[in-house]
């Protein structure tokens, strides 16, 4: 992988584009909706809004939330949001009637992370607190609770096929199999915070760290295949070196971050890496890993 473009945010945005930038702090999260010509966007000035992407407007706006809102997802079949914050609420919204459903309540901290899917457990919350929570959604309820972290949570990424999901947290990385939560294997290595993780289709692990690295991994084996430190934007001091989002385009090919210097990185795969000039070193790989095939 290597750096392909990047764009700073400034003033010199196009003029629609700044009338929609209307919420006065920090932007922590973006949903885009699959069914729907719809924008989500939550903020630390405790706002939560729908953005109409043809009319180009805020058309409805989501009020319960007492402090700022980090993390927001999109229900996949249901007309439903889920939002969560520093008030250590995770909540549920009706999309429309910009109801709130219901408030799920039980962390200790910050929820950082909000997953939803359409089969149980439909809604899964990771939080400062160190803890994951799976919910129904139609009771509003907890019905399991995983303590095997011991830092901050601030990401969990949902696998595209198998009926699991993966946790961040400063101390290593976890995978866990729905619907209970069970333990399945510990992906440890990027001793830092991690702040985001992306899964593309070819089952490329991406965790993005708050001093700047970017760590790939194979999903199976946990095997770290590759590594890349970021470059801060020209001007910036080196601690604006921070990974705060990632995500990949639909091809599974380009990887798109937002980084702490206020820039938009695309990463895309090197054309003239070999198994020669990057070699993958099998007595590296976990025992539970060999034997392994190599396309």
């Amino acid at each position: 992988f290597f750096f392909s473009s990047r764009r700073r945010h400034t003033r010199s945005a196009s003029v629609s584009w700044a009338r929609r930038c209307v919420q006065e702090t920090a932007v922590r999260g973006l949903a885009l909706s699959a069914r729907h010509p719809y924008l989500f966007s939550c903020s630390e000035d405790k706002s939560v809004y729908c953005w109409d992407l043809e009319q180009n407007k805020i058309v409805r706006k989501y009020h319960g939330h007492l402090s700022g809102v980090y993390s927001i997802a999109i229900h996949p079949t249901l007309d439903v949001i889920i939002t969560g914050g520093r008030d250590s609420v995770a909540r549920v919204w009706d999309i429309r009637t910009k109801s709130n459903v219901h408030s799920l309540e039980g962390h200790g901290d910050t929820v950082g992370s909000v997953l939803t899917q359409e089969y149980e457990p439909q809604v899964i919350t990771g939080s400062y607190d160190s803890t994951i929570k799976l919910w129904d959604l139609g009771m509003g309820k907890c019905m399991q609770t995983l303590t095997q972290h011991k830092k901050a949570i601030r990401s969990m990424v949902m696998h595209h096929e198998e009926y699991t999901f993966a946790s961040a947290a400063a101390d290593k990385i976890r995978v866990w199999k729905c619907p209970d939560g069970q333990p399945l294997r510990n992906i440890a290595g990027h001793n830092t915070i991690i702040n985001t993780m992306s899964l593309n289709k070819d089952n490329v692990l991406v965790t993005g760290g708050d001093n700047g690295t970017m760590y790939f991994w194979d999903w199976q084996s946990g095997y770290n295949f590759h590594q890349i430190q970021t470059i801060p934007q020209p001007g910036s001091l080196s601690c604006e070196a921070g990974i705060f989002a990632s995500l990949f385009d639909l091809s599974s090919l380009r990887l798109i971050t937002g980084e702490c210097d206020k820039t938009i990185k695309i990463w895309k795969e090197d054309p003239t890496a070999t198994p020669q000039t990057h070699p993958i070193k099998l007595t590296h790989l976990p025992p539970v890993q060999l034997p392994l095939t190599l396309k």
